[in-house]
């Protein structure tokens, strides 16, 4: 009997290693929000890393951490690292394109709790006396990540974590 369950267990492990190989490596993941505010002030907003406390959405969770910021005070070729505790991690980010009133594109790097990259980017479109500011997560998802966003729906806390940001830089960029 307990040979059978062995057996089973093992089949299913074979099972989900299966199942998560053959998922694709490469994620995306994109939420937008419509902002009452001029393009540039919510590119504003996102070009300068010493602005993201106010509309980050991980900018809160760990009052204590490390932030730390190196280069130009805005735009490309800024950084910004930050050393927090469990639920932040440590890493860094890098503003590798700017391009005023219409995009910013930043490359995460992750430390700890895990190491891994991400592309993070923005862009902001005219839309009347409006703005619409599109986030974008992408990047390649290595065989234990891709489990991870299969078990805890990764994907999704993500997106939720995009749109909690948004909401946060559209009331920061409203208020300005």
């Amino acid at each position: 009997m307990l040979k059978k369950i062995v057996l089973v267990l093992v089949a299913l492990l074979a099972a989900f290693a299966i199942y998560v190989a053959l998922q694709p490596s490469d994620y995306r993941v994109e939420r937008t929000v419509t902002v009452d505010a001029p393009a540039s002030e919510v590119f504003a907003n996102v070009n300068d890393f010493h602005k993201w406390e106010s509309w980050s959405p991980w900018a809160k969770i760990d009052p204590n951490a490390k932030i730390a910021f190196e280069g130009p005070e805005a735009g490309e070729g800024t950084v910004m690292t930050w050393d927090g505790n469990d639920d932040v991690g440590a890493g860094k980010m890098t503003l590798i394109e700017s391009k005023p009133d219409e995009a910013v594109k930043i490359k995460v790097e992750f430390t700890r709790p895990f190491e891994g990259s991400t592309n993070s980017d923005f862009s902001f479109a005219p839309n009347g006396e409006q703005t619409d500011v599109t986030w974008t997560l992408s990047g390649m998802h290595n065989f234990v990540e891709k489990a991870f966003c299969l078990v805890m729906n990764g994907l999704d806390m993500m997106g939720s974590d995009l749109e909690k940001g948004l909401s946060q830089l559209k009331s920061a960029s409203e208020r300005s």
